[in-house]
């Protein structure tokens, strides 16, 4: 499906921006009309399964069971390394394997590419969901500190939750840095100051003995 200066092509009209004065169109209307007919018939928030094709660095490649073949990928369907998990994952075969059968949530079709973006992770439960439903702000939480950033630490308060204490929460003591207070693997104790359920991020605050305030 490479394109060509000069190359005549047709295409399907996807959108038109006047402001900008382009037009996005899509090639997969006409060279591969029963993988067009099969995309646009797909709503968001349905249900597809199939096998894993191919694991890359940018995601995962999956051959859609009750779908078309695709005329230069290994499978109509792709889920990218974000969807693939709530939790931080280190390398995509943590999470899934070639040959291995899964079920995801269609989320958009690729028009460009001619694939089924799909989410697996939107089959699982969300971790942090659960985690605040009996979680509230003012609660004090014990965890091991993760990462360390110029604004402040990362702390693991349970399985796949991490909560930030800003660098004005490390201490009332003026600081430069975090790593003037805390490192990596550090345990600390820990109040949450607030829970942004729609981002997923929780804020936290140190606590510290009345004698290092």
């Amino acid at each position: 499906m490479a394109v060509e200066i000069g190359r005549r092509i047709t295409a399907e009209v996807m959108a038109v921006d006047l402001d900008e004065g382009r037009g996005r169109l899509a090639m997969t209307a006409t060279e591969n009309p029963e993988l067009w007919a099969f995309l646009k018939s797909r709503h968001r928030g349905e249900m597809l399964s199939g096998t894993v094709a191919a694991i890359e660095r940018f995601g995962v490649f999956v051959s859609l069971d009750d779908g078309p073949d695709h005329p230069v990928f290994p499978g109509v369907g792709f889920i990218t390394i974000p969807e693939l998990s709530w939790r931080h994952i280190e390398a995509v075969s943590d999470v899934v394997r070639v040959g291995q059968h899964v079920s995801c949530e269609f989320l958009q079709f690729d028009d460009w590419n001619g694939e089924a973006r799909l989410s697996l992770k939107a089959m699982q439960p969300d971790p942090f969901a659960e985690f605040v439903e009996g979680t509230g702000v003012g609660q004090t939480l014990h965890g091991q500190v993760t990462k360390v950033v110029p604004f402040g630490v990362f702390v693991q308060v349970a399985d796949g939750i991490e909560g930030l204490v800003h660098l004005r929460e490390l201490t009332r003591m003026p600081v430069e840095t975090p790593e003037d207070v805390l490192q990596v693997g550090d345990e600390v104790t820990v109040v949450v100051t607030e829970i942004d359920r729609q981002r997923r991020r929780l804020a936290l605050s140190r606590e510290v003995s009345p004698d290092l305030r």
